[in-house]
């Protein structure tokens, strides 16, 4: 009769219910994959040229990018040709093996290009490759 007195409902519970905190845990992942792809892409515009054989991304030190407008960016921010040779010479002093990543929109003048590939290599960058996306 003792154990009548005594019933199961007031055991402690051991176990923890991990659902809700796996729940929350997904939707914050969820959360973070769509800023962080919204950050990466809020970047400069550039319409670039497409190519059967357009090749796989080079890991760069360097990016230049010549918009439509005929702005000129080094790594995301804006600057001129002089700053760009002398940031190049610089980061080419630096580093040998320095390698530049030209992105230039498809409606540039070819010679602006140039001007721009021209800079790079005199100021010490021996490897450059030219950004374009791969025709589907």
């Amino acid at each position: 009769m003792a154990s009548s007195v005594f019933s199961d409902d007031d055991e402690v519970m051991a176990s923890i219910n991990i659902v809700p905190f796996v729940d929350i845990v997904l939707v914050l992942l969820i959360i973070f994959m769509i800023t962080s792809s919204a950050i990466s892409k809020a970047s400069i515009r550039v319409d670039l040229p497409s190519a059967a054989s357009a090749g796989s991304a080079v890991a760069s030190t360097v990016n230049v990018v010549l918009t439509a407008e005929g702005e000129v960016f080094l790594n995301g921010t804006i600057t001129t040709h002089a700053d760009l040779g002398a940031h190049v010479a610089r980061a080419s002093w630096k580093d040998k093996d320095l390698q530049a990543v030209i992105s230039a929109d498809k409606t540039i003048d070819y010679g602006r290009v140039i001007r721009i590939i021209d800079v790079v290599k005199s100021n010490g960058v021996k490897s450059f490759a030219l950004n374009i996306e791969r025709e589907i």
